[in-house]
């Protein structure tokens, strides 16, 4: 058995401008991939985040939520309280709100567009 890391990629229009959303939302370094078009993020763990152009001879990925970037933050008592004094800083790099954060069992969540309009689930529960 071969032994390897699991990450996650993204096909992006603006690698470098994608890269930079998501390590400004996340709170981590983007670094340089294999060629200019190709970014990563290093996240918690054995994680990642890769960020890449497709080859122009290729249709572009169609966009879904069957698969999405989930970010999980800190439980908190007052989660959509929480949730909703940190959107202006997503905001402010990029997002969109593309569903409005609402209180659910777990906690809150709400759906952003990142700027190629992808969709993020952000949830923070309760503690």
């Amino acid at each position: 058995m071969t032994s390897g890391t699991l990450s996650w990629v993204l096909a992006a229009h603006d690698p470098n401008q994608l890269a930079g959303f998501y390590a400004a939302l996340v709170g981590v370094d983007q670094r340089q991939g294999f060629s200019a078009s190709h970014r990563y993020l290093d996240l918690e763990g054995a994680l990642r985040l890769e960020i890449y152009r497709p080859s122009s001879r290729r249709p572009f990925p169609a966009r879904g939520r069957c698969l999405a970037p989930c970010l999980r933050l800190s439980p908190d008592p007052q989660p959509l309280d929480q949730l909703m004094r940190q959107l202006p800083a997503w905001l402010a790099i990029g997002a969109t709100v593309v569903e409005p954060a609402r209180l659910e069992p777990f906690g809150a969540e709400v759906w952003l567009g990142d700027p190629e309009g992808n969709p993020v689930l952000v949830v923070q529960p309760f503690v």
